[in-house]
């Protein structure tokens, strides 16, 4: 997949594409949607299959005291649309000067000018230019009128009439609800980053952890899970049981939430190495406790709960 963070002066074997517009943070299945449907029309036509988002996310700038709230990086959402099948991704910048651009303006500069779109694909939701103008009846009308292809695509649910959606994914995940969340994703939620050097508490204690920020991430429930982790080297992953805390440790007053992974029988090298940490389940919130053996009595329970529940007998 060829990424371009601008929309003009594209190599001209790639203008022509069928384009999916939207945020797309997540990449879940609301958002597979559309992507294959606009996929579908570039395999019928021989085009290119074209991907356009925006970053930052537009809500961190109309929102900029929101708490963090991503559920896919720009890194994350990269891997996963190459994953499907993506040819192109254009990054677009989002800033003040982008969103005060008309409707007429993005699809006249952005999708025809620059990107030369054959056919345009976008959730029913979707909405673009000054005070978001433009929504999915518009871009069918300018799809008429400069002789473009459109493609909405209606609300998606899962079989109980759960919408899929990012705020819903967001929910569940504030909540500890993470199999509904990865039901909503289509695959477990993770968070990825360069592992830190820590205090070394977690090896004193006799539960040795890689320390992740959570930066950007949203942040789920605080608490412990069973997680599985894997050194991010390609597309060939070894995958590990392990189990995780996320949130600041009570009993040791960290200022930033941390991530802080232990993996199952694993006693390797992982300082500065780029890790990905998927989490399978939330046991329990973090709690503080009177003394350091009750601490560790208790991470003996957590991680012989997170070995049942990764083996499926729990």
């Amino acid at each position: 997949m060829q990424i371009f963070r601008h929309h003009s002066e594209l190599p001209a074997e790639l203008r022509g594409s069928v384009v999916a517009v939207g945020n797309f943070d997540g990449v879940h299945r609301g958002h597979q949607i559309v992507i294959a449907d606009a996929q579908a029309v570039a395999k019928a036509t021989g085009a290119s299959l074209a991907v356009l988002s925006f970053e930052p996310h537009p809500r961190s700038m109309f929102r900029p005291d929101d708490a963090p709230f991503r559920l896919t990086p720009f890194r994350i959402k990269a891997r996963l649309l190459e994953a499907l099948g993506v040819d192109l991704h254009v990054v677009l910048h989002f800033d003040i000067e982008f969103s005060r651009q008309a409707a007429d303006w993005f699809v006249e500069e952005v999708l025809l000018g620059g990107l030369g779109a054959s056919h345009v694909a976008i959730g029913y939701d979707f909405c673009f230019g000054h005070r978001r103008q433009g929504n999915a009846e518009s871009l069918l009308s300018y799809g008429r009128r400069h002789g473009f292809g459109v493609t909405v695509v209606t609300q998606a649910s899962d079989e109980s009439g759960g919408t899929y959606s990012s705020s819903a994914a967001r929910e569940h995940l504030q909540a500890g609800r993470i199999r509904e969340a990865a039901e909503i994703l289509g695959r477990p939620w993770e968070i990825e980053g360069r592992v830190e050097t820590g205090d070394r508490r977690g090896r004193e204690l006799g539960y040795p952890t890689a320390n992740l920020t959570l930066g950007d991430y949203l942040r789920p429930a605080f608490g412990v899970y069973a997680v599985r982790a894997a050194v991010d080297e390609g597309p060939e992953l070894a995958w590990r049981d392990g189990v995780a805390n996320v949130g600041i440790r009570p009993m040791y007053a960290v200022e930033n939430p941390l991530m802080e992974a232990h993996l199952f029988d694993f006693d390797g090298d992982l300082y500065g190495r780029h890790l990905r940490v998927q989490l399978i389940e939330w046991l329990r919130p973090e709690m503080k406790f009177d003394s350091v053996d009750a601490l560790i009595a208790q991470m003996d329970r957590d991680s012989e709960k997170a070995r049942r529940v990764l083996a499926g007998t729990d």
